[in-house]
């Protein structure tokens, strides 16, 4: 590079910057009657925008207060309708164990159907609730809805399929709760 085009890129400055005089002066404009109107007018109109993003924002805060607190009811009271459906259940179980200790020995029939009645009122209070029961005897085996706790032999029934429901399987509405319990076919030993 030459020596002349070095000093036009890095050129010295020796004259002294125009804005540091102290003479300057600044000219004003008087405002005139319509134009000191319109500037209070816009000045109100911004103070009452302000002051209703203000209110906007202290509304819209309470309203994440609130639904957060009703988020948390629901979760909190989400079985408040089952138990009050199961309430009478538990009643029931109650004024059956009274009859029971205060029966003659020949009570026991009665003891048995109240019994029954008392479960059936259960099981439709869960049904009505969403409750399946998931029938497993004479299915075939599916580990989706079924857990097989062991194997019989049987040669009348195909490999695979149920032959023994141990315990019953519940699903709430689509979703599995606890799968049945079930004892699978095999072919017998040749």
């Amino acid at each position: 590079m030459k020596k002349n085009d070095s000093e036009t890129l890095n050129p010295t400055v020796d004259t002294p910057p125009e804005t540091a005089a102290p003479d300057m002066t600044v000219e004003t404009h008087a405002l005139t009657a319509t134009e000191l109107e319109e500037l209070k007018q816009r000045a109100a109109k911004a103070d009452e925008n302000w002051d209703r993003l203000l209110r906007q924002t202290a509304d819209f805060e309470n309203f994440k207060k609130r639904a957060a607190r009703e988020r948390q009811d629901a979760v909190k009271f989400a079985n408040e309708g089952l138990i009050a459906k199961l309430l009478p259940v538990l009643d029931n179980f109650e004024m059956a164990l009274a009859a029971a200790q205060t029966a003659p020995a020949d009570g026991v029939k009665s003891l048995q159907a109240g019994v029954t009645m008392i479960l059936q009122q259960m099981r439709q209070t869960l049904i009505e609730a969403g409750l399946e029961e998931i029938d497993a005897l004479g299915k075939p085996f599916d580990p989706n809805f079924h857990e097989a706790v062991s194997q019989q032999e049987a040669a009348d029934v195909p490999e695979g399929q149920v032959v023994q429901q141990l315990r019953r399987g519940y699903k709430l509405r689509e979703r599995l709760l606890r799968p049945a319990s079930v004892v699978v076919a095999r072919k017998p030993a040749a």
